[in-house]
């Protein structure tokens, strides 16, 4: 992935964010670490998309409350748990509030790893649809129409059929779908469907 996103650690163990910090940036990973998870929930609207490290007992605010903190703000960046005192109670709760992973102290180098590439390939999928979701959302209901057969292998002429139009208006269709959706490559259509269906739409 280009640019790799960044990783956020929050932890209140100065040296584990100092040892952590070192080994990512081995890795050449972006690392920025808090102490506390309100140094980085403040300052998080001006942040870049990236993967959150985050220890699950902390004083104030612990890591389960965190995730649900960044839920409640539309944050879906994937979040890797990270805890010296796990129990199967916690790590349900946060798989069920959509943690990529949970790992325990000390922390093993490549499940760590592993991990955060997990987290990474996450965070491209997330943003890839909703670039998807913005291009489509300048469709029209006839033109989305036209885009789902066209990413199910129909032809021109079996849409003209099905809709109840000529051919020559399905060519002008997948003319303004080409334009507005920047490619012609039915592949690529295809893909953009799925995006589509992912986020609760219907076929017809």
């Amino acid at each position: 992935m280009s640019p790799q996103p960044p990783v956020y650690l929050v932890d209140d163990d100065e040296a584990v964010r100092d040892a952590l910090s070192l080994l990512l940036r081995t890795y050449g990973i972006e690392v920025e670490s808090f102490a506390e998870p309100c140094a980085f929930l403040t300052g998080l609207d001006r942040r870049k998309p990236g993967c959150i490290l985050l220890d699950l007992r902390m004083p104030a605010i612990s890591g389960l409350q965190m995730q649900e903190r960044l839920l409640a703000r539309g944050c879906n960046w994937p979040v890797i748990l990270v805890t010296g005192h796990g129990d199967v109670h916690a790590c349900r709760r946060a798989f069920k509030a959509g943690a990529v992973d949970f790992l325990t102290k000390p922390v093993d180098e490549q499940a760590l790893i592993e991990a955060l590439h997990a987290a990474f390939r996450a965070l491209q999928s997330s943003r890839e649809r909703a670039e998807a979701q913005a291009l489509l959302a300048r469709l029209t209901e006839r033109e989305r129409e036209v885009l789902d057969m066209i990413s199910r292998g129909w032809s021109t002429k079996e849409i003209a059929g099905a809709l109840g139009i000529s051919p020559r208006t399905v060519d002008t269709h997948r003319a303004n779908l080409a334009e507005k959706l920047g490619t012609t490559s039915v592949a690529e259509f295809v893909r953009l469907a799925l995006a589509r269906d992912e986020r609760g739409g219907t076929a017809p």
